[in-house]
């Protein structure tokens, strides 16, 4: 009887470890750790929504895209999530091993740059010798802020890079930029109690109105070597996606995890991105969005459609 009892246990242990080696791990960088489209590889794993697909994801999370960009590109990280268009283009056109294996923001409404409440600035076409913030560059909020200055003619606006959102509230109440950038759930509060004032969105830049301003990417060698499992992962990432707008139990995930309330998260969602804002298969713009980078210097010309055509790897359902 022992001696079966023992045989059993081995034999779960073994089954166990069998498991535990069925999946594989795939290292990822997000830009702006809590935003409510940077958190679907979060809330899936929490889920087990990508480990039912075999994976298991080592997530680090970054100030912007310019740092998921290149940790992508360097091949210290598989994937990129959250990566800004414009740099994604301007990486490839320059021959970095990058390729977009979906979208990931569609719209820019969920980006708003903001000033103190006693500032003499009142909208975005005020900032003309004033300093603007983004995170970092080829980021969306570097691409918003030069569509900015160039829409509303702010030649003596100097655009700043700094970081996430923690960085800019502390950077503006200390007078280091005059006009700072945030996405919620972060900054709801401060708007709430007056504390600062919204004076444009991503949607105020013509540029990025209606058009897909950010992406998923995997480093070229790895997707060459493991095209099965960025399948995987996408097939985990649109199953997420659909799991984050149809099951309460994602807001449940998302506030445990940032230790914020059911109804903040609830209007992070649903007022700054309701569906299809995070839609993974569909790039829209794509003509526009390759003129606008030749517009706004982030590409020297327009890259072709064959260049798009082994840029653009988003597997099928």
């Amino acid at each position: 009887m022992k001696t079966a009892t023992i045989a059993l246990a081995l034999a779960a242990l073994i089954g166990a470890a069998q498991a535990a080696s069925a999946e594989d791990t795939l290292k990822l960088a997000v830009g702006q750790r809590g935003n409510w489209d940077t958190s679907v590889s979060e809330i899936g794993q929490r889920a087990g929504i990508f480990k039912k697909h075999g994976l298991a994801l080592d997530i680090v999370y970054t100030n912007g895209s310019g740092e998921t960009q290149q940790a992508v590109i360097s091949g210290s990280v598989d994937i990129g999530c959250s990566t800004g268009v414009m740099g994604v283009l301007a990486a490839y056109a320059k021959g970095a091993p990058v390729r977009v294996i979906s979208a990931e923001t569609t719209g820019a409404g969920d980006l708003y740059w903001y000033v103190k409440k006693d500032s003499p600035i009142k909208t975005i076409q005020d900032a003309n010798g004033h300093s603007i913030a983004y995170s970092t560059h080829g980021s969306s909020t570097n691409g918003v802020v030069l569509a900015f200055i160039q829409q509303y003619k702010l030649d003596k606006a100097k655009a700043v890079a700094m970081g996430g959102p923690s960085a800019n509230i502390t950077a503006v109440m200390t007078g280091q930029v005059d006009i700072g950038w945030a996405a919620p759930p972060f900054g709801l509060d401060q708007l709430d109690k007056g504390d600062i004032r919204m004076i444009a969105t991503g949607n105020d830049a013509a540029a990025f109105k209606g058009q897909t301003v950010r992406l998923n990417i995997v480093n070229a060698n790895y997707l060459k070597a493991h095209e099965d499992i960025v399948k995987r992962y996408m097939a985990a990432y649109r199953e997420t996606v659909d799991f984050m707008y149809h099951d309460p139990k994602a807001l449940d995930i998302y506030t445990d995890w940032l230790k914020i309330s059911i109804a903040k998260a609830k209007r992070t969602r649903d007022d700054f991105f309701k569906w299809p804002a995070i839609d993974p298969d569909k790039i829209v713009g794509l003509d526009q969005i390759v003129k606008d980078a030749v517009d706004l210097k982030f590409t020297a010309k327009p890259l072709t459609k064959e260049q798009l055509a082994d840029l653009i790897r988003i597997p099928p359902r």
